[in-house]
């Protein structure tokens, strides 16, 4: 019983072919009739190299399987011969045996169905079994993992946060640098912001606007972005008595912005309104001072160099407004799909872990992007000339 095992096994790790035949006779004939028949009719029309007797002493091909039914005096069934030989040694085997005509005294013949790779089904079965693990590590293992690198991003986030000015407010790293701000209410907005790649905010923590909000309203571009509440109203009120705002957004009304999601946060900044059209609708004639020009000139050349460091190595790309807020964070292999599916969401600098391509310049300029920060240039037949790229090389 060990001896059969061990040449059953050894059967099915080396055969690489299976020959598929139907056999039909004229009368009754049985298993052994069959087999017969194959190794006598077959004995000396080949080469000693394909005799089938030598071939099965020598492991070459398998034992020869035979399932026969007989029904009102005629036999029909399948043969099944494993072959290890090669491509075309297995094809002269397999049209060897349609060459038979009589099994026992009975007229006969053979028709070879297919002559079937074993190693193919393998490879396919491999390929599903693969498919089915894949799912399973996708389906357990990244949820996990994408948890864990959201914990370290929120970790990171947090500790982006500054104090700004005299009045120690909570805002994001961008403030100082940037010409354009958001105003919101407390810290946990500030956070929340981080959390979307929005650096930008400062929070004015309370209804009272700070000084430092007042003088900073008076030299960049802001826009107020307040809760829908009650708060946000009076918030709003003090803004514009004692700042100078240009724009207005709100969250949605009966909830804070330190509870909005990323596609709420970018609806809402998107929506933003003038602060004109809010004195309009309140009935107020407004004669607002125009602000600094040069207060307002941004170092932005210096801030997407430095969103560049961030994202080296990383494999990622950005997708900038012109306050350099995210509107998209994306893998650099998905960047031309996602600038292709842009719908006029204001995009204003493109920053990636990549190269610069022709390709991706004419992408960009179609739709209206000013600024692409990459790790090198590759050779760009043309330029667009509003349109800048920066290299960190």
């Amino acid at each position: 019983m060990e001896a059969h095992n061990m040449g059953t096994k050894e059967e099915i790790s080396t055969t690489k072919y299976l020959i598929h035949a139907q056999i039909n006779a004229n009368g009754i004939v049985e298993k052994p009739d069959v087999v017969g028949a194959i190794f006598g009719q077959t004995e000396g029309l080949l080469s000693n190299d394909l005799d089938l007797r030598e071939l099965q002493k020598t492991g070459r091909i398998g034992r020869i399987k035979v399932n026969i039914n007989s029904k009102a005096g005629r036999s029909k069934g399948e043969i099944v011969i494993p072959s290890s030989l090669d491509r075309v040694e297995t094809a002269i085997l397999a049209a060897s045996l349609e060459t038979i005509n009589r099994v026992g005294p009975c007229e006969a013949y053979i028709q070879v169905n297919k002559v079937e790779d074993v190693r193919a089904v393998k490879r396919r079965k491999v390929v599903d079994r693969a498919k089915e693990l894949y799912k399973g590590m996708m389906e357990e293992v990244t949820p996990e993992s994408l948890k864990m690198i959201e914990e370290v991003k929120e970790a990171m986030r947090i500790h982006e946060i500054t104090d700004f000015g005299h009045d120690k407010l909570p805002a994001g790293p961008n403030v100082a640098s940037s010409d354009a701000i958001l105003v919101v209410e407390g810290r946990a907005d500030v956070l929340n912001l981080l959390r979307y790649g929005v650096k930008n905010a400062i929070a004015v923590e309370g209804v009272s606007v700070p000084k430092t909000v007042a003088d900073l309203t008076k030299k960049k571009t802001v826009t107020a972005f307040l809760d829908g509440d009650r708060g946000g109203d009076l918030i709003l009120k003090e803004l514009l008595q004692v700042g100078e705002l240009d724009y207005v957004t709100r969250a949605p009304r009966g909830k804070e912005v330190e509870d909005l999601t990323k596609d709420e946060v970018m609806v809402a900044l998107r929506d933003k309104i003038p602060v004109e059209q809010i004195y309009h609708d309140m009935g107020i004639k407004l004669d607002k001072p125009e602000k600094k020009a040069a207060d307002k000139t941004p170092d932005k050349i210096k801030l997407l160099k430095g969103i560049l460091k961030d994202v080296e190595g990383s494999g990622n790309a950005e997708i900038l407004d012109d306050a350099l807020n995210i509107l998209k964070e994306v893998k650099v292999e998905s960047l031309y799909e996602e600038l292709k599916s842009l719908q006029n969401e204001g995009a204003y600098a493109i920053v990636f872990d990549g190269v610069v391509s022709q390709r991706l310049i004419d992408i960009a300029k179609d739709k209206g992007v000013k600024q692409i920060v990459a790790v090198r240039m590759s050779e760009v037949v043309k330029k667009p000339s509003p349109l800048k790229i920066i290299t960190g090389r």
